[in-house]
């Protein structure tokens, strides 16, 4: 899940900053960064609004970083 590692670095915040945020661990979230777990969809939703886009831009389904419409 390389698009929430680029999106945590551009904003200059922490594994432990978003760890916080998703009431996980820094090694849970390590993990959702390197694929090696698979984020669970309610925190794919909490990263999508906290980083104001859609959960298909951070899946890589998209290109186009803009959220949808509601």
């Amino acid at each position: 899940m390389l698009r929430i590692r680029q999106l945590r670095e551009d904003k200059d915040l922490t594994q432990k900053d978003i760890s916080k945020l998703l009431n996980c661990t820094q090694q849970t979230y390590s993990r959702y960064e390197t694929g090696e777990i698979t984020i669970d969809i309610y925190n794919l939703i909490k990263l999508a609004k906290f980083y104001n886009t859609s959960t298909d831009y951070l899946l890589g389904l998209t290109s186009n970083s803009k959220p949808y419409e509601e």
